[in-house]
């Protein structure tokens, strides 16, 4: 059995494909399937040492961007795209998979085409509540198609949708607490407030956290991934501001957190200051209370329809970027960190609303299809 993966381009794209490959090769065990070659078909490889440990085959391409707005370089990308269409048939027909699995954005489009030209077998996932263009244009083909938020269902044939969730890597999923206060030098009878801007950091979230943390570490310890771009500014602001504060050792800056670390804080934060991107779902498993803040000027503006779409269902509250003042976040902060029922009652929804089992229910129905089709 071969399966090819595609999309990607973000984080928020290629956990998920790892998080369903891994679901993949645990059916096929527990089904006792000879185990599948699976492939990944993207214009980067984003994190080879995680496709090597996954058994994945990298198969590059090139892929065109197509932007909104006016750029010279949609002109030349147009060129990439061809070639990218191109490589992925040739390449496509040379692995013949039994099934193709995108999890969209403009990287996965050459593989899907491919994909569509030989009939192959699709599956699409949509990651956003409201569908990106190319899964909109592979719905017309693809057999069946996975949703993450349910106002996405508005985009599909409403015969193919499955609403499943987003796959969470399977080590994500549950938090851990034993340990954590030791292992993070924190204080367990201090609250703790976990911030995250992002991958890559956010200097409009950074900066308002900066103008609240001596009022913060009054009440909380904070953990705040800074982003790795920001870091030194970021730690080295928070030193001069908090130079002859008492509560200082309160206050943790990281540039990035790695996979125990994070499910370390997830066992001990009862609030999350975050933006809207897949982070979500990974905060909706843990249960944890959030404040959203949705970047302004996100393609499609996805991550404030995402934030609405989450907080609709009850697990976080939003504050968009025009009012991300330092007494709105305040504000939020402290009537969140001073209702425990209200707290309990965000935490209850953000798990109903998480689909820890995401992954796995896609990726039976890839097997299911790849052994329809290798039949």
């Amino acid at each position: 059995m071969k399966i090819l993966l595609t999309g990607g381009g973000t984080g928020g794209h290629f956990y998920p494909i790892i998080a369903i490959a891994s679901a993949i090769r645990a059916v096929a065990r527990e089904e006792k399937i000879i185990a599948p070659q699976i492939y990944y078909m993207a214009e980067t490889q984003y994190d080879s040492r995680v496709l090597f440990d996954n058994e994945i085959t990298f198969v590059p391409i090139s892929a065109g961007k197509v932007r909104t707005y006016f750029s010279i370089l949609n002109f030349f990308d147009l060129f990439k795209t061809a070639w990218g269409m191109i490589k992925a048939t040739i390449d496509m027909f040379s692995i013949y998979p039994d099934v193709v699995f995108g999890k969209g954005g403009y990287v996965s489009f050459p593989a899907l085409f491919a994909a569509r030209i030989l009939r192959i077998p699709v599956i699409i996932h949509e990651s956003d509540s409201t569908a990106g263009k190319v899964n909109k244009w592979a719905a017309k083909f693809a057999q069946k198609i996975a949703i993450s938020y349910k106002e996405a269902a508005d985009d599909f044939p409403a015969e193919k949708v499955a609403f499943t969730g987003n796959p969470i890597r399977p080590e994500l999923i549950t938090p851990l607490k034993n340990g954590a206060y030791e292992f993070l030098k924190l204080d367990p009878n201090v609250p703790t407030i976990l911030i995250i801007g992002g991958s890559q950091g956010s200097q409009l979230m950074n900066d308002t956290i900066l103008d609240i943390l001596p009022s913060l570490v009054e009440k909380y310890q904070v953990i705040h991934q800074t982003g790795k771009n920001n870091f030194k500014d970021v730690s080295g602001r928070a030193n001069i501001i908090l130079q002859n504060n008492a509560q200082k050792e309160r206050y943790h800056p990281y540039d990035y957190l790695n996979t125990l670390a994070l499910r370390m804080v997830a066992g001990i934060a009862e609030l999350v200051v975050s933006r809207a991107g897949s982070t979500i779902f990974e905060i909706a498993c843990w249960g944890i209370p959030s404040i959203l803040v949705p970047i302004e000027k996100s393609n499609g503006d996805h991550q404030r329809k995402n934030a609405f779409s989450y907080a609709r269902e009850g697990g976080a509250v939003v504050i968009e970027e025009p009012n991300l003042t330092p007494h709105v976040l305040t504000g939020e902060i402290s009537r969140l960190m001073g209702s425990k029922e209200i707290r309990e009652r965000m935490s209850k929804s953000a798990r109903i609303f998480a689909h820890t089992d995401s992954a796995t229910v896609i990726a039976k129905e890839i097997v299911s299809i790849a052994l329809r089709h290798e039949n």
